[in-house]
């Protein structure tokens, strides 16, 4: 099973581009992140015409998170539980079923938190919390399930091109990597830096400043495993190619392919 996460940033104005790569890649489920549309204005019919059903948790203008796939999604929630309050459109989970097993597939786009120190910034981290508390629920259930989208964390100093530039960023804060390392310590595998510890592998590049041409990059969407789940881990890459095509997302997918 091929599972991928795309932060599309802005699904009208990107879906041609996601139809492209869609068709190329072929995954079998995509999470993806900040969609931008509310749920009755996500152009669904084009994509599920491309062979996928489509669940959605928008909001306007702004965020929402969503799953396309060929196969049949069961039990499918909205919302990071533990702040009923809470309207930002940021988390989805359902359950697909492969051939030998089923796996949960939780869906994030986590806060930017900028500017830091402020009020966005200490939003960021209290959903962290959240995210710690669900997360410690997964581990706990022995539940096969993974957790991936756009965490807006840069995990390492290799995870960027100049640690410099970001050390005052919500990104990169030494409380935002504290933070990621303890849900990580619960027991999760982080797929990609479990195949591939190469160096420059980043998967977003600003718009700005000629990041893309100049490979000034960083690594901020991520696939957390449970050890039900790292046990099917086949491979874990990232399409860096997608970023150099027409009106492309800041963003590219990274997927991970399980035996499942």
């Amino acid at each position: 099973m091929k599972i991928a996460s795309f932060n599309i940033n802005g699904i009208k104005a990107r879906l041609p581009a996601l139809l492209d790569w869609l068709k190329e890649a072929e995954p079998d489920v995509v999470l993806v992140q900040e969609i931008k549309s509310v749920d009755h204005t996500f152009p669904r019919e084009a994509i599920e015409d491309a062979g996928y059903s489509v669940e959605t948790h928008g909001q306007k203008s702004f965020n929402g998170v969503a799953i396309l796939s060929k196969l049949p999604l069961e039990d499918v929630t909205r919302g990071l539980p533990g702040d009923d309050e809470d309207e930002q459109a940021r988390w989805i989970e359902a359950t697909v079923a492969g051939e030998t097993g089923a796996i949960l597939l939780c869906g994030l786009y986590l806060p930017n938190g900028n500017p830091a120190p402020g009020p966005k910034y200490d939003y960021k981290l209290a959903w962290m919390e959240r995210l710690k508390a669900r997360a410690a629920d997964l581990i706990a259930s022995e539940e096969c399930a993974l957790m991936a989208g756009d965490y807006n964390v840069i995990p390492q100093p290799e995870d960027c091109h100049d640690p410099a530039v970001w050390a005052d960023d919500a990104l990169f804060l030494p409380q935002t990597r504290k933070a990621w390392q303890s849900i990580v310590n619960l027991g999760f595998t982080e797929a990609l830096r479990t195949v591939n510890q190469q160096p420059e592998t980043y998967t977003f590049w600003d718009y700005q400043a000629g990041a893309w041409p100049k490979n000034n990059g960083i690594r901020i969407d991520h696939f957390l495993l449970t050890p039900q789940a790292a046990d099917h881990l086949v491979a874990c890459n990232i399409d860096k190619h997608v970023r150099d095509r027409e009106k492309p997302s800041d963003h590219v997918p990274i997927w991970v392919e399980l035996d499942i």
